[in-house]
Protein backbone atom coordinates (compact mmCIF):
# COMPACT_ATOMS: atom_id res chain seq x y z
CA UNK A 1 0.00 0.00 0.00
CA UNK A 2 1.62 3.25 -0.99
CA UNK A 3 2.02 5.84 1.98
CA UNK A 4 -0.04 8.88 2.38
CA UNK A 5 2.42 12.05 2.46
CA UNK A 6 0.57 13.65 5.12
CA UNK A 7 -1.90 13.22 8.27
CA UNK A 8 -2.81 15.78 10.51
CA UNK A 9 -3.63 15.03 14.09
CA UNK A 10 -5.90 17.76 15.82
CA UNK A 11 -6.98 17.00 19.40
CA UNK A 12 -6.26 19.31 22.43
CA UNK A 13 -4.83 16.21 24.78
CA UNK A 14 -1.47 15.82 24.37
CA UNK A 15 -1.34 11.91 25.43
CA UNK A 16 -3.74 11.39 22.65
CA UNK A 17 -2.19 12.98 20.35
CA UNK A 18 1.24 11.41 21.35
CA UNK A 19 -0.54 8.02 21.54
CA UNK A 20 -1.86 8.46 17.95
CA UNK A 21 1.50 9.47 16.57
CA UNK A 22 3.60 6.88 18.08
CA UNK A 23 0.46 4.61 16.00
CA UNK A 24 0.89 6.10 13.28
CA UNK A 25 4.67 6.37 12.79
CA UNK A 26 4.99 2.63 13.67
CA UNK A 27 2.57 1.40 10.91
CA UNK A 28 5.05 3.92 8.69
CA UNK A 29 1.75 4.96 6.92
CA UNK A 30 2.62 8.58 6.29
CA UNK A 31 6.03 10.55 5.25
CA UNK A 32 4.87 13.47 7.90
CA UNK A 33 2.49 13.04 10.53
CA UNK A 34 1.76 16.87 11.61
CA UNK A 35 -0.26 17.39 15.14
CA UNK A 36 -2.51 20.93 15.98
CA UNK A 37 -4.12 21.29 19.16
CA UNK A 38 -7.28 23.09 18.61
CA UNK A 39 -9.31 23.71 15.44
CA UNK A 40 -8.01 27.08 15.14
CA UNK A 41 -4.24 26.16 14.81
CA UNK A 42 -5.78 22.90 12.52
CA UNK A 43 -7.11 25.88 10.01
CA UNK A 44 -4.19 27.81 10.13
CA UNK A 45 -2.07 25.04 9.42
CA UNK A 46 -4.49 24.72 6.00
CA UNK A 47 -4.56 28.39 4.94
CA UNK A 48 -0.65 28.90 5.08
CA UNK A 49 -0.41 25.02 3.46
CA UNK A 50 -2.92 26.43 0.46
CA UNK A 51 -1.70 29.96 0.37
CA UNK A 52 2.65 28.50 0.47
CA UNK A 53 1.29 25.78 -1.92
CA UNK A 54 2.41 23.25 0.61
CA UNK A 55 0.98 19.94 0.35
CA UNK A 56 -2.31 19.19 2.15
CA UNK A 57 -2.97 16.52 4.60
CA UNK A 58 -4.49 12.89 2.81
CA UNK A 59 -6.09 12.36 6.09
CA UNK A 60 -7.04 13.99 9.21
CA UNK A 61 -8.47 12.89 12.64
CA UNK A 62 -10.40 15.74 14.27
CA UNK A 63 -11.61 15.67 17.94
CA UNK A 64 -14.68 17.63 18.90
CA UNK A 65 -14.19 18.77 22.55
CA UNK A 66 -11.27 21.49 22.12
CA UNK A 67 -10.49 24.79 23.66
CA UNK A 68 -10.18 27.75 21.66
CA UNK A 69 -12.50 26.18 18.10
CA UNK A 70 -13.80 22.78 18.60
CA UNK A 71 -14.30 20.42 15.87
CA UNK A 72 -17.81 21.94 15.13
CA UNK A 73 -16.25 25.58 14.60
CA UNK A 74 -13.41 23.87 12.51
CA UNK A 75 -15.62 22.16 10.21
CA UNK A 76 -17.72 25.34 10.03
CA UNK A 77 -14.58 27.79 8.98
CA UNK A 78 -13.20 24.55 6.78
CA UNK A 79 -16.09 24.81 4.38
CA UNK A 80 -14.68 28.54 3.50
CA UNK A 81 -11.53 27.01 2.52
CA UNK A 82 -11.03 26.23 -1.65
CA UNK A 83 -13.42 23.19 -2.60
CA UNK A 84 -9.99 21.10 -4.33
CA UNK A 85 -8.21 21.81 -1.09
CA UNK A 86 -11.32 20.10 0.95
CA UNK A 87 -11.93 17.56 -1.94
CA UNK A 88 -8.13 16.33 -1.09
CA UNK A 89 -8.69 15.66 2.69
CA UNK A 90 -10.44 12.82 4.45
CA UNK A 91 -11.51 13.55 7.31
CA UNK A 92 -12.36 11.61 10.35
CA UNK A 93 -13.79 12.50 13.63
CA UNK A 94 -11.91 10.75 15.91
CA UNK A 95 -13.53 11.69 19.54
CA UNK A 96 -14.77 10.05 22.66
CA UNK A 97 -17.85 11.56 22.81
CA UNK A 98 -20.74 9.30 22.21
CA UNK A 99 -23.55 11.77 22.98
CA UNK A 100 -26.72 11.48 20.65
CA UNK A 101 -25.97 15.84 19.87
CA UNK A 102 -23.10 15.67 18.76
CA UNK A 103 -23.35 12.23 16.37
CA UNK A 104 -26.73 14.02 15.30
CA UNK A 105 -25.02 17.29 14.11
CA UNK A 106 -21.60 15.62 13.02
CA UNK A 107 -24.82 14.10 10.16
CA UNK A 108 -24.74 18.01 8.58
CA UNK A 109 -21.16 17.91 7.73
CA UNK A 110 -20.47 16.48 4.64
CA UNK A 111 -16.82 16.49 4.80
CA UNK A 112 -16.78 13.95 7.59
CA UNK A 113 -16.31 10.36 6.19
CA UNK A 114 -17.09 8.66 9.76
CA UNK A 115 -16.73 9.12 13.25
CA UNK A 116 -14.44 6.95 15.18
CA UNK A 117 -14.77 6.58 19.32
CA UNK A 118 -10.82 7.14 20.55
CA UNK A 119 -8.81 5.45 20.58
CA UNK A 120 -7.33 5.08 17.56
CA UNK A 121 -6.37 1.77 16.75
CA UNK A 122 -4.38 0.01 13.99
CA UNK A 123 -7.36 -2.19 12.79
CA UNK A 124 -9.14 1.41 12.56
CA UNK A 125 -6.57 3.14 10.22
CA UNK A 126 -6.09 -0.41 8.15
CA UNK A 127 -9.48 -0.28 7.43
CA UNK A 128 -9.55 3.32 6.36
CA UNK A 129 -6.77 3.15 4.43
CA UNK A 130 -7.98 0.00 2.34
CA UNK A 131 -11.18 1.78 1.87
CA UNK A 132 -10.06 4.67 1.29
CA UNK A 133 -6.74 5.00 -0.13
CA UNK A 134 -5.66 0.86 -1.95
Amino acid sequence: MKRLNLILLVDDDETTNFLNKRLLTRMQIAERIEVATNGEEALRFLTESIANEHPLPDLMFLDIKMPVMDGFEFLDKYHQLPETAQKCILVMMLTSSASFYDLEKLKKYNAVEQHISKPLEEAHVREILAEHFS
